[in-house]
């Protein structure tokens, strides 16, 4: 006969909690904090992308997108035979797009600009408060129903 998950998992329960604990070597909390001291006092470039300064990553972006390019570009012009009229070609329709797309943004802000500015002040004032009021709400539900099913088990 196959126990149910409830036998199962107060098996497993008793089973485990009458393992006798074992201590950690009495070195280990000291070579532990060692690691996160040592971990710490990197330098900012030795440690985690995340942990970088906001500036460092956005130049490390930035210069890594160039590079990109400019590997890009040199694949083009070396599989051109290093003729310039076919590198210029190459990368003169993506020159283009990009111009295009330029305008299209440009053209966007400026009507949402104008939209922005035909709004009258109340009705953005009020609109912020909705969202405000809602957002309220919806945490205060939230909550509600967080006490009402988890919070008496």
């Amino acid at each position: 006969m196959k126990p149910s998950p409830e036998e199962l998992a107060q098996t497993i329960h008793r089973t485990l909690r009458s393992v006798p604990l074992h201590r950690a070597p009495r070195t280990l909390e000291g070579r532990v904090l060692a690691a996160i001291e040592a971990r710490a006092a990197r330098p900012w470039w030795r440690q985690s992308f995340a942990q970088w300064p906001m500036p460092a990553r956005v130049a490390f972006l930035i210069s890594s997108a160039a590079v990109a390019k400019l590997v890009l570009m040199a694949t083009v012009w070396v599989m051109a035979g290093f003729d310039s009229a076919q590198f210029a070609s190459a990368f003169s329709a993506p020159q283009a797009w990009i111009g295009t797309g330029a305008s299209i943004v440009q053209g966007i802000s400026a009507c949402a600009g104008t939209l922005y500015r035909s709004i009258p002040p109340l009705w953005l004032y009020g609109g912020l408060a909705f969202v405000g009021a809602m957002y309220a709400a919806l945490f205060g539900l939230g909550a509600t129903a967080y006490r009402t099913l988890y919070a008496n088990r």
